[in-house]
Parts: structure tokens; sequence; C-alpha cells
């Protein structure tokens, strides 16, 4: 699978506002855009691909269900929505927003194949699984994960997590990987930043790439696009990311009231 370092995100992004924006990231460069049918803006998102005269085949599209549809049944249909909004012919990377606590797994994860196997999606993955979930989906079912998503920035411990994505060679792709803004104003970020020439930020996301996790930070601004590419290009030390070891790892901002218990074995 052949996903990019540096994703651009899309969330709280609705309908036609987002085409300019997606429109901005795919000429500055971005070439793996993650939408979902929550955002509402699937068809803005697919406009903007259509009109960037980019191939195809040279955007890596996410797009996922929403976790009241994961009968299979409704997954499929949720699907088919989601594919006709994009107005494309397969998106490569299909996901399961979030768990639900009623979930058939198994059924949830035949679906998934089944349409892999229809040759409309390319790969399947799953957001924000505990550790229990996962190891049913992968290592019981056996089913071909081919990445994971999950809130991790460098206020919050997912190592447990990362290890495990790691001795299984699948990829984890970070939501929310500048803390929802926060990573931009801490004073250690900041002062590592100011030794490299880069911003907080900037720092936060090449952490994020030297431990080989993708990350899809959204940005409606040009420049601030153009700023989260050009953290590519920064390279921490092993001070750094010493320093950023140390700072508190307990902050987890994206907590919903229907999330899985993150800290089961």
């Amino acid at each position: 699978m052949n996903l990019p370092e540096l994703g651009f995100g899309t969330f709280r992004m609705p309908g036609d506002d987002c085409r300019a924006v997606v429109e901005s990231a795919l000429a500055l460069g971005y070439r793996h855009i993650d939408t979902a049918a929550l955002y509402d803006n699937e068809a803005a998102v697919g406009q903007a691909i259509k009109h960037s005269g980019i191939p195809r085949d040279e955007v890596f599209l996410t797009t996922k269900v929403w976790h009241d549809q994961l009968a299979p049944a409704a997954l499929q249909k949720a699907f088919e929505l989601s594919l006709g909004k994009l107005a494309v012919d397969y998106v490569d990377l299909f996901m399961v927003h979030w768990p639900a606590a009623d979930m058939d797994l198994p059924g949830v994860m035949n679906a998934l194949l089944a349409l892999r196997d229809s040759g409309r999606v390319k790969h399947i993955g799953v957001c924000n699984f505990n550790m229990p979930m996962l190891r049913e989906a992968i290592d019981v079912l056996g089913t071909p994960i081919a990445a994971v998503q999950a809130e991790y920035h460098p206020f919050l411990d997912q190592s447990r997590l990362l290890n495990y994505l790691r001795g299984k060679r699948i990829p984890m792709v970070a939501y929310a990987p500048l803390a929802q803004g926060r990573a931009a104003t801490d004073p250690v970020l900041t002062q590592i930043g100011a030794k490299h020439g880069a911003s907080a930020a900037q720092v936060a996301l090449a952490w994020l790439r030297q431990q080989g996790v993708a990350a899809i930070p959204k940005a409606q601004r040009p420049q601030s696009q153009q700023a989260n590419l050009d953290s590519l290009h920064v390279t921490l030390d092993e001070q750094d990311m010493q320093a950023i070891a140390r700072l508190p790892k307990d902050q987890r901002f994206v907590q919903p009231p229907f999330a899985p218990q993150w800290d089961a074995l």
C-alpha cells in the first residue's frame, strides 16, 4: 500500500467550503485526502480531486463508515452512498470510523472484505479500535487490515498500539496530530523548533514521521498547508526525541461517549 507520510484531513470542513481547501492542498502537493461519511464533505472532496487534473491513481483517497452503519447490509449501503458522493470508481482505503459496542466484528470484517474483493475498495482499515478489538480482527479473524487510524500526538502515549502494529507491519495513521492546535504553542516543541528553524507544529509532525507514523493534519489556509508539508524536511535528533518523550503523555482530546475502553488489555 502506497500510503503517503503526510496526508490531508478534512474533519469539520463540511459542504462546498471544503472543495477549495482540498483543491489548494492538492495543488501544493498533498496526495492523501482523508474524509468520512460523517464529515458531510465527500461530494466536495470528489469534485476537488476531479477538477485538480491529477490522475485518480496518484491520489490516495480514504473514507469511513459511521458506527451506526456496521451491520453488513447497512455497511454496504453506506459505502455505495460514499462512493456516489465522491463520484469515483474506487477508494484506496475504506475504514470503520468508530467501533460499536454491539457490533458483530466477524460480520463487519467480512463485509469489508466483500467490498475489497469487489475491486471498489483497494484496502480496508479501522479507526479507534482498542487492543482487544484489534487482536480479534487481526489475530483471531485474520483480517488483512491495511492501516489503523488513531489519535496520536506528543501528549498521548500510544506505544502499546504502535508496538503491536509494528510487529504486524501495519501502518498507523495519526489523526489530531497537532493535538487540535495545542502543539503549536507548546514551549518544549517551540524550543526544539527554534533550534531547527521550524515551528512547534512542524516539530510535532516530524516526531510522528520519525516513528514511522503517517499523519493527516487539517489546515484551511494555504500557508498552513504548506507549513505542514515543509515538516517533511525537519529532522529531529536524539536529544529532541528525548525531550518530547518527557512531555506528559496522558492527554486524549477525542473522547466521545461511544468511545471504547482505551486501557482494555
